[in-house]
C-alpha cells in the first residue's frame, strides 16, 4: 500500500460518494492529483480489490469501496471539511431556536438540526438526567382524589405522574407528605434515586404510608424513568429517500429502533463509525451510523448519531457531528451543578 494506491483509494471513495456510480480508472486518472495513466490506475485498483478495499459490482463496471475501504478512508485518508465562521453561526442558530434553552431542548434541537443538515436519521441517547440534581418536588391536588407529583431537575427536566387515591388528603397529610419529599429528595442526584433510598423514605413516613401508597408508587415510577436514558430520533423518514437502502429494512429498523441503545452506549472516545453489515441488530444492511459522545463535567452523559447509507459524505457529516457534540458538552457543563439547584 504505497502512497499512490492510498491516494487512488481516497479518490474512488470520494468520487463514489459524489456520483453514486461505480468508479472507473479513466475517471480517476483524469483527476489533477493523480498524475498517472489510466492503465496504471486500473492496475492499482485491481490490487486494491485483491486487498479487500474495493469491489466490482458487475464484471464490466467500475469499482466501489468495501467496508474495509471506507474504514481505511475514514481512519487515515479523509480530510474533514472545516466549518466556516458563517456556517458555525448557522449551526448555533439552529441549536438556540425556540426560546429559553434547557438541556433537553438543546439536545432535541441538535438532533433535529443533524437530520435536516444530513437528510439522514439522527438519534440521541441521553442519560444526562440521572446526573442532574432534584431541585423541586411538589404534590398538587388536581381534582377529587386526584393528585400530581411534579419533579423538576437542575437540567430543566420535568417529570410528573398523576395518582388517584382512595380518599382526599387533609391539609395536614398533604403538608406532611410534601415536607417528607422535600427533606429526602431535594438536592439529591437523580442517580441516587435507588430502590433502597425510596424504601428508607417510605419507612420515615410511618403510619401514613398506606394512605399515601399510590403517591409513593407514582414517585417510584418517576425515579425509574429518570434513571433510564432516553432515545430520541429525528428524520427517520429521510431514510426512504436513499435508493441504496432497502425500504423493508428501513421499515423494520423504524419498528425496532430501540435496539440501537447498546450501540450508542458502548464506551469509546472521539468519533465511532458502525456499518450495518457488521452488526446483526442494525437491520439496515447497506448503512452506516456515525456516533459521537458528549459530556457533562467528568461524565459521559449521552451519544449523538447520524444514520444513513454507507455512501455518506463523511468528510462533511463528521464535522457537523463533532461541532454539535462539543457545543452540547460546553453548554451543559458551563454551570456547576451545585449552582443549579
Amino acid at each position: 500500500m504505497n502512497e499512490r494506491k492510498l491516494k487512488i483509494l481516497a479518490a474512488v471513495v470520494e468520487e463514489y460518494v459524489r456520483t453514486g456510480e461505480p468508479v472507473g480508472s479513466k475517471a480517476i486518472a483524469s483527476l489533477p492529483d493523480i498524475g498517472v495513466s489510466a492503465a496504471t490506475v486500473r492496475n492499482d485498483m485491481a490490487m486494491l480489490e485483491q486487498l479487500g478495499y474495493l469491489e466490482q459490482p458487475h464484471t464490466s463496471a467500475g469499482r466501489i469501496p468495501t467496508i474495509s475501504g471506507y474504514r481505511l478512508y475514514i481512519d487515515k485518508l479523509m480530510t474533514a471539511q472545516c466549518l466556516s465562521g458563517e456556517e458555525r453561526q448557522r449551526l448555533d442558530d439552529m441549536l438556540e431556536q425556540q426560546g429559553p434553552m434547557t438541556e433537553e431542548l438543546l439536545i432535541q434541537n441538535a438532533t433535529t438540526a443533524l437530520a435536516e443538515l444530513t437528510q439522514c436519521a439522527a438519534v440521541v441517547s441521553d442519560f444526562s438526567p440521572k446526573f442532574s440534581i432534584i431541585s423541586k418536588v411538589e404534590v398538587i391536588p388536581t381534582g377529587k382524589r386526584m393528585y400530581v407529583i411534579l419533579l423538576i431537575t437542575s437540567g430543566g427536566s420535568i417529570k410528573n405522574k398523576a395518582c388517584r387515591l382512595e380518599f382526599d388528603l387533609t391539609h395536614e397529610q398533604l403538608a406532611m407528605f410534601s415536607s417528607c419529599l422535600a427533606e429526602h429528595l431535594e438536592g439529591l442526584s437523580v442517580a441516587d434515586l435507588s430502590e433502597e433510598m425510596m424504601e428508607r423514605m417510605t419507612e420515615a413516613m410511618g403510619t401514613y404510608v398506606m394512605t399515601m401508597a399510590p403517591l409513593v408508587q407514582g414517585l417510584c415510577e418517576i425515579s425509574r424513568e429518570m434513571r433510564q436514558h432516553a432515545l430520541v430520533f429525528r428524520g427517520e423518514s429521510n431514510l426512504f429517500s436513499h435508493e441504496e437502502l432497502d425500504k423493508m429494512e428501513v421499515v423494520r429498523f423504524i419498528e425496532h429502533k430501540d435496539e440501537l441503545t447498546h450501540l450508542l452506549d458502548d464506551s469509546f472516545s472521539g468519533i465511532r463509525v458502525v456499518f450495518g453489515q457488521e452488526k446483526d441488530s442494525f437491520v439496515i444492511g447497506n448503512s452506516s451510523m456515525i456516533v459521537s459522545k458528549y459530556r457533562k463535567g467528568e461524565h459521559s452523559v449521552g451519544s449523538l448519531g447520524v444514520i444513513g447509507p454507507m455512501r455518506l459524505d463523511y468528510a462533511k457529516v463528521i464535522p457537523y457531528l463533532e461541532y454539535f457534540s462539543q457545543k452540547i458538552t460546553d453548554l451543559i457543563s458551563e454551570t456547576p451543578e451545585d449552582e443549579e439547584e
